[in-house]
């Protein structure tokens, strides 16, 4: 590694850091500046930015988005508020589970936030410490990403996975990230039972009680959606987006079930051909125009790919819930589900580009100081997903910047499978929305984000759940694989 590679990467992670300080479109737009700098600065290849997830993020997005503006998201939102105020005495359990499974439907962590206030309000009524189910609820949403058929780390892993040979689909990943999750986030749940002091013995506490605006604030209201009338009209959307996802479920299970069409593929590569008219084309021009010519393309059918079929199933759905269920597109485009989508586009936008740029023009160096290490300890890529999921507060952008990286070093695609819970690792650094926003909904001021910043309240169940998930999925990886 030469002074200038050192330099290249100072320019990435300096890019990153800076876009992660700003947050929001910021992680996508000042990885530009880093692009710029490689380029026209270090005269590198640009890489190549990857528009599949992102066609399929912006399809995702716009479906739930859509739902959200129909009064969908609001009637999830109450079955879980019924289920919580069933059963108050196990919330520290419950809420993680809700708020977990609420991703996994919806591909997103940001649809909690009406569910956030909901459950700080059921803990205080009973007397648990807010802090015990706010903070391992807001990693559960997170951490619901890998375990959803729709979410871009999902559906960017199997893509790229089988670009490198390793014959994945969206279900075998579920089957394994779903329950190595679940075993992942009861861990972290049984870590906060008892975590802090009960309110009636915790002297700040009390000392806020003592104060009558601060009682008044602490219990005057009560957080609740039951009150809310939910029309026909916003079930109708959910069950359209959940037979949208069963569709994508069923095409991904049974592979056969695709249609195919036919196509032209160049078998080889000679420079430019010429033509009878004396126009110099390439066989893979000829190719993509359709022209058959012996020798250098051929003529042969294949199957609909499943990053287009998630695409068309999820804007047809959208359209079904327009047309059908009174959901209003301007609403939609409104609503913080679109909006934190988008985000997450010109995020992945920007940070994976830059991410392939400098790693596509060093992978033999790569490949020449890496090799040895994860020949030796292949399950130590772990490490560097998390560390740079600490970075980018972005899965989907973790996974398209570095799995080709990681299949580039020899690693399996079943050992990558196992630690792909191992990409969330934004908690860390307490400036993630949905961390800052559960602190400000609980009232009780138990949620904290400490006065050294990495003493908050989502550290410790953070670590467990991204530990013990990853060792789950890594043991279950390698039985089946």
């Amino acid at each position: 590694m030469d002074i200038v590679m050192i330099v290249e990467l100072l320019v990435v992670l300096g890019a990153l850091w800076v876009g992660s300080r700003y947050g929001s479109l910021a992680l996508g737009a000042i990885s530009g500046i880093g692009l710029a700098l490689l380029v026209f600065g270090f005269g590198l290849k640009p890489g190549t930015p990857p528009t599949d997830v992102i066609y399929i993020i912006i399809a995702a997005v716009t479906c739930a988005g859509i739902m959200q503006a129909s009064g969908g998201m609001d009637w999830l939102i109450q079955i879980a508020e019924k289920l919580l105020r069933k059963h108050p005495d196990r919330i520290t359990f419950l809420a993680p589970l809700c708020t977990f499974f609420l991703t996994v439907l919806v591909g997103t962590g940001h649809v909690v936030y009406t569910l956030m206030p909901i459950i700080c309000d059921i803990a205080l009524k009973k007397g648990i410490r807010p802090e015990r189910p706010c903070g391992v609820a807001s990693i559960a949403s997170q951490v619901g990403i890998t375990c959803s058929p729709i979410a871009a780390a999902v559906v960017a892993f199997v893509t790229i996975s089988n670009a490198h040979g390793f014959d994945i689909t969206i279900p075998k990943v579920l089957m394994i990230s779903i329950p190595a999750c679940l075993c992942g986030l009861i861990a972290a749940a049984a870590a906060s039972y008892h975590r802090g002091l009960d309110l009636d013995k915790d002297p700040a506490f009390q000392a806020k009680l003592k104060d009558p605006e601060q009682y008044k604030y602490i219990y005057g209201s009560s957080a609740t959606t039951l009150d809310k009338e939910i029309p026909q009209s916003a079930k109708n959307a959910v069950f359209i987006f959940l037979g949208a996802l069963a569709v994508i479920v069923i095409f991904a299970a049974f592979p056969d079930l695709l249609p195919e069409y036919s196509t032209v593929n160049a078998v080889k590569d000679a420079g430019d051909l010429t033509l009878i008219s004396g126009v110099k084309i390439t066989a893979k021009e000829l190719a993509k125009a359709g022209v058959v010519v012996s020798g250098f393309t051929e003529k042969g059918m294949v199957d609909l790919k499943m990053n287009l079929v998630i695409q068309i199933v999820m804007i047809t759905a959208a359209a079904m819930m327009i047309i059908f269920c009174k959901a209003s597109p301007k609403k939609a485009v409104a609503g913080p589900v679109w909006q934190s989508g988008m985000v997450a586009v010109v995020a992945i936008y920007g940070i994976a580009w830059l991410a392939d740029t400098y790693f596509s023009n060093y992978m033999d160096t790569m490949q020449t100081l890496l090799t040895d290490i994860v020949k030796e300890y292949p399950w130590s890529i772990a490490f560097v997903f998390f560390m740079v999921s600490v970075l980018i507060n972005s899965q989907g952008a973790v996974v398209v910047a570095m799995l080709p990286l990681a299949y580039s070093l020899g690693i399996e695609g079943p050992v990558l499978l196992g630690v792909l819970p191992s990409v969330y690792g934004y908690f860390f650094i307490p400036n993630y929305p949905s961390d800052i926003a559960t602190v400000n909904f609980d009232r009780s001021g138990t949620t904290v984000i400490g006065k050294y910043l990495l003493n908050h309240s989502f550290m410790m169940p953070g670590l467990i759940c991204v530990f013990v998930s990853t060792i789950v999925a890594y043991i279950l990886s390698s039985i089946i694989y």
